[in-house]
Order: structure tokens, then C-alpha cells, then sequence
């Protein structure tokens, strides 16, 4: 089955997503003879003019609810349009995992762009906060169109970073000027010390540095503290070891923890019991994580008590 390209534009209504199409479609480089679907889901006051477009054989299908955002459909329009390549300006009050759901097998997402507008975004940020994080969490690129210079740029870069590190971060001022970000940001541990610690308060960032960057660790020496839990699925002779995560609010929140190899440095470990771990973390395929990964070989483990907060955050 040939593969698709799937060009997915997010954000909230007025937020740029349509503006930022059309300049896309007006450049001659981005015609390559494909015959291009682009998917409306959600029509704001600015409308396209397909008569500026460069790219030549586009059809345009609006879909005017998420009850038309389904896999039988999307192949259908697919099948009838004879699409090579899509293009979706995608309503920001759906979630995205609708639009996963829907994705006919032959669809591949190629670029993922988000877009707010500055002067609204800390007030949906406030309010509507699991949208805010759900156009976030996956994307390459968060755009805030219409920033001025009295704004703030650290309060948008920790919102963003409090999501995810990975997207690329923009500032487009009102008159076409765009800054890239290029706040840093340190760890709140030191992963070159020859023994990482991590405090309580920091779990978060510990789980979710090792996911993205995992090599990094490999052959380190770190200490934490976390809940053990025992499954079916775990080894004997290893337990996992973490904390509760919330990513985006209390309805997210989700256990997380790594494989630690006890090497008979515990007896009688019970699912929720607090323990304070020192070890050396390899990379090993482990039926924990059905594939491989950071594997925990313990040194030392204590009994602990139970942290004051026993669900972590990234903020």
C-alpha cells in the first residue's frame, strides 16, 4: 500500500492554522504533481482563496463534525479523490487522539504544526487546559502568532516545555518578524554527576528525560525514590519502581515507573510500598517494556516513607 503524507495543522479557532495553509499552498515549491485532499475541520473568519494556490490538483472537503471524522469515511474521500497527499486544518476542540483513531493505514504523518494566538493563549491555558496540552504533546513546531514585545516569553516557553521538550518554539510578531526560542533549559539534576540524585519534586522530569533520551543514562549511577509495583508481566526477581505522573490534569493521571533488577537486595516488596533505590541503569530487552530499555540493576534499596506529594507533576 502506498504510503500517504499527512500534513496536520492544530490549534484553536483563529489561531493562524488558516493562514498559514494558504501561504503554504501559494508556494511553487511545495508542488510535486501530487493530487493534495486538504481537510477542513473547522471553518473561522478567514477563508481560502484557491485561486492564489501554486500547488495545483487541491480539493477541499470540510467535514462539519466529529461524527464524520471516521476511518470508513476518511478512506472513502481518500478513494474518491484519488489523494496523494493531505493537508488538515484540524478543529481545535477535537482531541487528537480522534483523529489517530480515524487514520486510514495508508496515512503517514509527515510534519505536525501547532498554532496559537498569543493574546488569548494563557487564558485557554488557564481554562481549557487538556486541549492546550493535547495540541502540544506531540507536535514538531508550537507557533504563537500576533506576540508582542511586552509580552512575556518564558510564561508561553513553560507551558510548552511543561508538556513536552521536543517541539521547536516560534514567536511571530504582528508585521511578519519571527524569533525562534532559545531559553535553555537545565534539568533540575545534574545527569553528569557520578550519581544522579533525584529529590521528590523532580521525578517527572527524570522519567520523562530518560523516555526521550534514554542513551544518555546508559552505564550512569542514579538514586530515587518511588512506589514499587508487581505484576504478572514483571520478571521474578525484578519489581518496578516509580511514581504517579500528571501530565496534563487529574483525569491523566497515570503510574509510571522502570524495571529494577533487585539482585536479592530486597525481600518481601509488596506493590505500593515506598523505596529509596540506588543503582546502575543498563539498556536490555525486559517484558516489562516488551522491548528494550532502561533496566535499573539495584546497588542499595531502603524502605522509605511515602513523599508529602505522591503524585508529581512537570510544573
Amino acid at each position: 500500500m502506498d504510503e500517504i503524507s499527512v500534513y496536520l495543522f492544530l490549534g484553536f479557532l483563529e489561531s493562524g492554522k488558516t493562514k498559514f495553509i494558504q501561504e503554504t499552498l501559494e508556494d511553487p515549491r511545495m508542488e510535486n504533481g501530487e493530487r493534495t485532499m486538504l481537510l477542513i475541520c473547522e471553518e473561522g473568519e478567514e477563508e481560502y482563496d484557491p485561486h492564489l494556490f501554486k500547488v495545483k490538483n487541491v480539493v477541499a472537503v470540510t467535514l462539519e463534525s466529529a461524527e464524520e471524522l471516521t476511518l470508513e469515511n476518511l478512506e472513502a474521500l481518500t478513494k474518491k479523490h484519488d489523494s496523494q497527499r493531505i493537508v488538515v486544518e484540524y478543529n481545535g476542540s477535537w482531541l487528537l487522539q480522534q483523529f489517530f483513531d480515524a487514520m486510514p493505514e495508508s496515512w503517514v504523518i509527515n510534519q505536525m504544526m501547532t498554532f496559537f494566538d498569543a493574546g488569548t493563549f494563557l487564558n485557554y491555558n488557564r481554562n481549557m487546559r487538556q486541549l492546550v496540552f493535547d495540541k502540544i504533546q506531540m507536535t514538531q513546531m508550537v507557533v504563537f502568532n500576533r506576540f508582542k514585545p511586552d509580552m512575556d516569553k518564558l510564561d508561553f516557553h513553560k507551558i510548552v516545555r511543561g508538556v513536552s521538550r521536543r517541539p521547536d518554539i516560534v514567536y511571530e510578531y504582528l508585521g511578519g518578524k519571527a524569533e525562534f526560542d532559545e531559553i535553555e533549559d537545565p534539568l533540575p539534576f545534574d545527569k553528569k554527576a557520578s550519581l544522579i540524585t533525584v529529590e521528590d519534586r523532580d521525578f517527572a522530569w527524570f522519567y520523562r528525560d530518560i523516555a526521550e533520551n534514554t542513551m544518555d543514562y546508559v552505564g550512569k549511577r542514579v538514586k530515587f525514590k518511588g512506589m514499587a509495583a508487581l505484576s504478572k508481566k514483571v520478571p521474578q526477581g525484578y519489581i518496578v519502581l516509580g511514581r504517579h505522573i500528571m501530565t496534563c490534569c487529574e483525569a491523566d493521571i497515570a503510574y509510571d515507573g522502570f524495571a529494577v533488577k533487585l539482585n536479592g537486595k530486597a525481600e518481601g516488596v509488596q506493590t505500593r510500598d515506598w523505596l529509596t533505590l540506588t543503582a546502575k541503569i543498563l539498556y536490555e530487552y525486559n517484558s516489562v517494556y516488551r522491548a528494550k530499555g532502561p533496566v535499573f540493576v539495584a546497588e542499595k534499596i531502603e524502605r522509605a516513607e511515602p513523599p508529602e506529594q505522591q503524585v508529581v507533576t512537570y510544573y
